[in-house]
């Protein structure tokens, strides 16, 4: 099992859990808000080398991957065209994730914000940490 912890107040990372719902047809991914205790706890005891975190996290096989990284770890497991994604990897990962950054500092301006995080419909609730 693979845990993603994203921004629950965050439109475009609620779009991309969706996104990523809709494209990963072996059901590997579980997902978690970052704001909640378990997305805390996850947090504490997965701890990024690249400092806090406020948008996304990959965690598998105990260890965490952030920013770009972790985008293109999920990518490379979605169903469709989305694994041809993880040629970018041969860019520097300072340049990646320096647009990652600009996205992510910006997402709630570009995308909007929610007052509360996401609640999953009963038949996704299995993919979601309480």
């Amino acid at each position: 099992m693979e845990i993603i912890v994203f921004d629950g107040v965050c439109n475009l990372c609620n779009g991309a859990v969706n996104f990523i719902i809709d494209h990963d047809p072996k059901n590997r991914f579980r997902f978690v808000a970052l704001q909640s205790e378990t997305g805390q706890e996850l947090l504490n005891r997965y701890p990024s080398a690249n400092g806090p975190v406020d948008s996304i996290v990959l965690i598998r096989n105990g260890q965490s991957f952030v920013k770009s990284d972790a985008a293109l770890a999920i990518a490379r497991c979605l169903s469709g065209v989305w694994p041809v994604l993880t040629i970018f990897r041969i860019i520097p990962r300072f340049l990646r994730d320096a647009v990652y950054d600009l996205i992510a500092r910006n997402r709630y301006r570009f995308f909007g914000k929610q007052d509360a995080c996401r609640l999953p419909t009963p038949e996704l609730r299995a993919r979601f940490l309480e």
